[in-house]
């Protein structure tokens, strides 16, 4: 079934460095130069009147692509595996995470500049053969026109420009450090920002030349996790005690207010120069459902706690237009926060209210956001729904033969 309400359009250890074709192993330390194997052949596309946006959306053995204005389903593409989705940064790519490395998912939609105004085509969606990275693919950060993707069973960083993976050219910049559960962030500069740490640890960020020497360091941040970019370039990055801030090559550290105040995941907006984050308390908890998140102020330092009333978990926190702070709460609605006084806006009720898994890979409502539209899956009832964020209001609403799990989408 589906009802569609009038949806509007979606408008350091340093061990080598190489550049890379995309559907290499990776783990050749030697430069080299990118063949015809880096580039993927794109299917032909059908002119469209206006951009075509689409979902992404995982469930146990594969991936559902959805119109995002409609919500009707496109193609489904067969997947093993426990399936992680993450947008590419060229509006048309999203990348998978296999067990070897991540790769390129073509959703089949994008736009071709032509003079003063753009061409809009779409195309059957496809998995490629495009491929970056090696064992545990773990974090992809979009960020100032590159995309990173770290590894963390290889210590691989590589750095994809979405112009060219726009192209069908699957080639990276790639470098190693010591392999851990980590997130690197590439900056226009040609400096990159990487965690520091190890099998057993995590202990802070440093950042990188683009010679890939060190510049800066920072080990002040025990069990680092998360990422998020806020204006003007500013990183953030999540302690077990407070936060990361990377303001150019200075690194900064705001404390919790708990001597354990973990700041896990994050999420950031060019519009704000303030970080949403979770905020947990308990150091002994096998699971801890908070009802506080963090908002830090990048720019006076300033961490304040907000009470929700309501639990939520890692894939709650997204980012509106206008960088107001949006939290899916387990009460079924999504929570719109100010993110300088903290105050809670509006309330969006969605769905019914849920309780979080034991297990994080197991399905969970999960929130998505593209421009003014936020995306809400609901497994229980095997539901997506699509949210006016201006209105406040379910716009679309549809039932799927599968449940749900990760949802992520392109512009087109």
């Amino acid at each position: 079934m589906n009802i569609n309400r009038g949806l509007q359009a979606l408008s350091l250890v340093a061990i080598g460095t190489v550049l890379v074709a995309g559907c290499s192993s990776g783990s050749d330390d030697s430069e080299t130069s990118a063949g015809p194997s880096s580039s993927a052949s794109k299917p032909a596309g059908v002119e469209q009147e206006s951009a075509q946006p689409r979902l992404a959306v995982s469930y146990d053995g594969g991936i559902a692509v959805l119109d995002a204005t409609t919500l009707d389903e496109i193609k489904t593409l067969p997947a093993e595996g426990f399936i992680r989705l993450n947008p590419a940064g060229d509006g048309r790519h999203v990348f998978v995470s296999e067990s070897e490395g991540f790769r390129a998912l073509d959703l089949g939609t994008w736009s071709r500049a032509h003079g003063d105004h753009d061409h809009y085509y779409t195309a059957e969606p496809a998995l490629t053969d495009i491929r970056f990275g090696g064992e545990e693919p773990g974090h992809v950060v979009v960020h100032d026109d590159r995309t990173t993707l770290f590894s963390d069973g290889t210590g691989e960083i590589d750095i994809v420009e979405p112009a060219e993976l726009l192209r069908g050219k699957g080639v990276a910049t790639s470098h190693k450090v010591e392999p851990h559960h980590g997130v690197a962030v590439a900056r226009e500069d040609g400096t990159t920002v990487v965690s520091v740490g190890n099998e057993d640890e995590r202990t802070g960020v440093q950042i990188l030349g683009a010679d890939f020497q060190q510049i800066a360091a920072n080990d002040q941040c025990p069990n680092l996790h998360g990422e998020a970019a806020v204006a003007n370039g500013v990183l953030a990055f999540g302690c077990t005690d407070g936060i990361l801030i990377v303001r150019g090559n200075e690194i900064t550290k705001v404390q919790s207010p708990d001597v354990y105040g973990r700041i896990g995941n994050q999420a950031g907006s060019e519009a704000s120069p303030v970080v949403l984050g979770d905020y947990k308390v308990d150091k002994d908890a096998e699971l801890e459902r908070p009802t506080r998140v963090s908002l830090t102020n990048t720019d006076t330092g300033e961490l304040k706690l907000v009470e929700l009333g309501t639990s939520y978990t890692f894939r709650s926190l997204q980012r509106g237009p206008q960088g107001e702070a949006l939290v899916l709460g387990t009460d079924g609605a999504i929570h719109v926060i100010d993110p300088i006084t903290g105050m809670v806006t509006n309330k969006i009720a969605v769905i019914g209210q849920w309780s979080e898994p034991e297990e994080w890979q197991e399905a969970r409502p999960a929130l998505f956001v593209e421009d003014s539209t936020a995306y809400v899956s609901d497994p229980a009832n095997k539901k997506l729904f699509a949210v006016d964020l201006a209105a406040g209001t379910v716009s679309a609403e549809t039932a799927v033969d599968f449940t749900p799990n990760e949802l992520t989408g392109v512009t087109g």
